[in-house]
């Protein structure tokens, strides 16, 4: 049996990484690098290669952070002339459990480090040596947090698109389930799903700034917000739909905007008296259709349906 060979990808975001990195660590060599210096560049540069800009700045503020705390604990253990281990583990619990005092949410992993590296470092200037360190990850930070803004920064807006076209295709699949001639009633967890995906990447779209676009960007995420809207106001609707036991018989206007939508609808049962079941059936239909189509025009794509048959339902309502 052949078995399945995993492509190697190397993505957008890594290829960033390596730049900032190598940017960082040219810079801090300038000033004259050490491996120190040029260790922290790296981690400054990695750190700030994030996939939204406001993860890039909390990562920065974390990475600050944990330098300022870790040199301002190990220059209070170095002046109190501890053995070097015995100073290290006493900074090590301090760190960590200032941190859970404080709530930080931050790692206190680059805090440890650094007072690992005073307190195990002999002959060393404790603030002069952090100072150092939050100069070069500075250095790092700012290289990786301008390249991952201006050159190719993260635009999940057409991932955004397919998950709507996706969301489409499960509302159409969902009426044709409903009308397919027998007594079963679909569920809406298909539906659901897409719109909780929709949701997660519209939070990652509202975090990424891109700072050259700010106002395309708001318009942007104004539209997506619409969609949302529209695929949770189709989503109440068919919930109605999915508690019958079985759906009322379509009337003629319900089955040919259906079949405009692309939609093969089998259920044969011809309307001649309607029954409640029916009216509250084809309403909640045609309401279905008509937020699909404000939903695709918000999406910017045209639907060929009657707009004046669905306004007709909305006028109802």
């Amino acid at each position: 049996m052949r078995k399945k060979r995993s492509r190697i990808h190397i993505g957008l975001r890594t290829i960033k990484t390596a730049a900032a990195i190598i940017i960082a660590m040219v810079i801090v060599d300038f000033f004259g690098a050490t491996s120190s210096k040029l260790i922290f560049a790296m981690l400054g540069a990695m750190a700030a290669v994030q996939p939204t800009f406001k993860e890039s700045i909390e990562s920065c503020f974390a990475q600050i952070l944990g330098v300022v705390f870790g040199g301002i604990v190990g220059v209070m253990l170095l002046s109190l002339k501890l053995p070097s281990l015995v100073a290290t583990g006493i900074g090590i619990i301090l760190v960590i459990t200032l941190y859970n005092a404080l709530r930080i949410t931050y790692s206190p992993v680059n805090a440890s480090f650094i007072v690992v590296l005073l307190c195990t470092t002999p002959d060393i200037q404790p603030v002069s040596y952090a100072i150092g360190r939050i100069w070069d990850t500075a250095i790092g930070l700012g290289v990786g947090v301008l390249i991952n803004t201006l050159i190719f920064p993260y635009d999940n807006s057409r991932m955004i698109h397919d998950t709507v076209e996706s969301l489409d295709k499960e509302v159409i699949h969902f009426l044709e389930e409903m009308f397919d001639g027998d007594e079963k009633v679909p569920n809406t967890d298909l539906v659901m799903r897409k719109i909780g995906d929709m949701e997660r990447q519209l939070k990652i779209f509202e975090n990424q700034r891109l700072v050259m676009h700010l106002s395309q960007q708001h318009q942007k995420l104004e539209e997506f917000r619409i969609c949302e809207g529209k695929a949770r106001e189709m989503l109440a609707r068919m919930t109605v739909l999915s508690q019958v036991k079985r759906p009322g018989r379509l009337n003629d206007k319900s089955r040919r905007l259906l079949r405009e939508c692309g939609a093969q609808i089998r259920d044969t049962r011809t309307l001649e008296s309607p029954t409640d079941l029916d009216v509250v059936t084809n309403y909640h239909v045609l309401q279905i259709l008509r937020v699909r189509r404000d939903l695709m025009a918000a999406l910017g794509r045209e639907e060929q349906i009657t707009s004046g048959e669905l306004e007709e339902s909305e006028s109802a309502e």
